[in-house]
């Protein structure tokens, strides 16, 4: 009996030592996680501070609802180009540059910043399409712009479509560049907001944008523009406005889906030649465009972003394609 008494004894004595260093290794781990984001938090703090001052202003800002939405022009040829950025794009000026580029030497091409992107400040404003397509409206008439084709990457194909339904006697032609579709699947998605926003908040989001691959390495931009895209990226990455934006995407596309393009407006869609997300992509495009007058669908080979590599295909063929509907000048 009393050599069982001791047999337990030990055996508790152990079970207690193996809970203390159990215990010991869990706090150890948790002060490890703590002092890491701390770290991680203190860092993108800093660093924050030191990049806002280190990215350079470019364009002119423009006075709409009582904010400054920047604008970037360059070119001054007679006709006007006006570039509308895909969602969540940093800095459209700059990610539109090689595009501007091959354009500028024979149009007037004006790069619209919306709220929350690029340089422009952010807003407290719902982010439904009809306050982003008046904001973007409002810039242009304060620089007396009132006569323009309407290109637009992504997202801008749902903004586009309202915008060409509000103001048809300005549009002279719509350019996508793989641009959405209203009717495309999966557009109902739900974000889980309060993981991007612990993410954004923590500076985690910036360590793994760190960590991960360089999305501009293998691009044309010269090496300034991609690091100036890098400091705008890490400034607007998951801001407010932007959250809000997001939260508005089901109801934009939904709300879009009674619009068609007019008839009678040119419309000329570069889309992305295989995309592996939707396999019907080209199909939906080419319904877009079954029955307007002046309507082609262009498909190339590349990513998403594809005025990112194909910039002299998608300016070539706009200048041949309004060359032939509206007698503008050619490449």
């Amino acid at each position: 009996m009393a050599q069982t008494e001791k047999m337990n004894t030990r055996n508790g004595t152990k079970s207690k030592k193996a809970r203390s260093i159990v215990l010991k290794i869990i706090a150890a781990i948790v002060i490890a996680i703590i002092l890491f984001l701390g770290i991680v938090y203190i860092s993108n703090v800093i660093s924050s501070h030191s990049e806002a001052k280190r990215i350079e202003p470019y364009g002119q800002q423009v006075s709409v609802d009582g904010k400054n939405m920047n604008v970037y022009i360059q070119g001054e040829g007679e006709e006007t180009i006006v570039l509308l950025p895909g969602a969540g794009t940093a800095a459209p000026a700059l990610d539109f540059k090689l595009l501007i580029d091959e354009l500028s030497p024979f149009y007037r091409v004006v790069t619209i910043e919306p709220f929350g992107y690029g340089l422009s400040d952010g807003t407290d404003k719902e982010r439904t399409a009809d306050n982003i397509v008046s904001e973007v409206h409002e810039a242009l008439k304060q620089l007396n712009i009132n006569r323009y084709t309407l290109m637009g990457h992504s997202i801008a194909g749902i903004y586009g479509i309202d915008y060409v339904s509000k103001y048809p006697n300005e549009v002279i032609a719509f350019v996508g560049i793989d641009s959405s579709v209203p009717t495309q699947p999966g557009m109902d998605v739900t974000f889980p907001m309060k993981k991007l926003a612990f993410l954004k908040q923590s500076g985690l989001m910036r360590l793994m944008m760190k960590l991960g691959p360089d999305p501009y390495a293998a691009l044309a931009f010269d090496d300034h523009t991609k690091e100036q895209m890098r400091l705008i990226t890490n400034k607007n990455a998951l801001t407010a406005t932007i959250f809000n934006e997001m939260e508005h995407i089901p109801s934009n596309f939904k709300g879009a889906q009674d619009l068609t393009f007019p008839k009678d407006l040119p419309l000329l869609l570069f889309v992305q030649a295989d995309n592996p997300d939707f396999p019907t992509w080209i199909p939906l495009h080419e319904e877009q465009v079954k029955d307007s007058d002046h309507g082609k669908v262009i498909p190339l080979e590349g990513e998403h972003y594809l005025h990112h590599t194909k910039y002299k295909d998608i300016a070539e063929t706009f200048s041949e394609f309004i060359k032939e509907v509206k007698g503008g000048p050619a490449l």
